[in-house]
């Protein structure tokens, strides 16, 4: 698929050269897995583009007009905010996995603890409560927010990776269960007498 995409932006930057030049370009094509290498390069130059003082720059000035443009401010403001705070190698987002009856009781589901919830909700809800993400399956990235009395939430003993990996493979995958606790074996009995 990547090598596609790569001989589709060769065909492109070969309409742009002069005849010359053509044809080093056109032997580009029959290097298989280049593509791969090229988007690998791409993202690495991106990556160290973004890292530095220059590229920082040029960061903020994008933030700055997306921020001037109507419509495109609200949107652009609030997936911004909620992928810094997914991302964020500081933040909690995801602090553990948990079970939770959804969408009715005696359906189990994982479910990952946000937080607890804050503010106007906080005193209308009363006692204490989680905030929930339901992860949808096979694609995690949409899903629930719920938030859940702790009384109802059984803690897993699983990572946050582990819960993710069991949830977009349907169920395929599931984590090692935990190690429990065994008793100390018996001692064998003499047979004789």
């Amino acid at each position: 698929m990547l090598d596609g995409v790569f001989v589709t932006v060769l065909a492109a930057i070969t309409r742009v050269l002069p005849p010359t030049a053509q044809s080093g370009i056109e032997q580009l094509r029959d290097v298989p897995g280049l593509g791969v290498v090229v988007v690998v390069v791409v993202l690495l130059l991106t990556g160290m583009f973004v890292a530095n003082v220059f590229g920082q720059w040029w960061l903020r000035q994008w933030d700055r007009l997306m921020g001037r443009i109507p419509i495109v401010k609200s949107i652009y403001s609030s997936v911004k905010q909620v992928s810094d705070t997914l991302f964020s190698s500081s933040g909690n987002a995801f602090r553990e996995a948990v079970l939770v009856q959804y969408p009715r009781a005696g359906s189990w589901t994982i479910a990952f603890v946000t937080g607890r919830p804050g503010g106007e909700v906080a005193t209308q809800l009363g006692g204490e409560h989680l905030s929930l993400y339901v992860p949808t399956t096979p694609n995690p990235t949409s899903g629930f927010f719920l938030m859940v009395p702790r009384a109802d939430v059984v803690p897993l003993q699983m990572s946050v990776d582990e819960a993710l990996k069991y949830i977009i493979s349907m169920g395929v995958v599931a984590p090692p269960a935990p190690a429990v606790a065994s008793a100390a074996p018996l001692p064998l009995r003499n047979r004789a007498g």
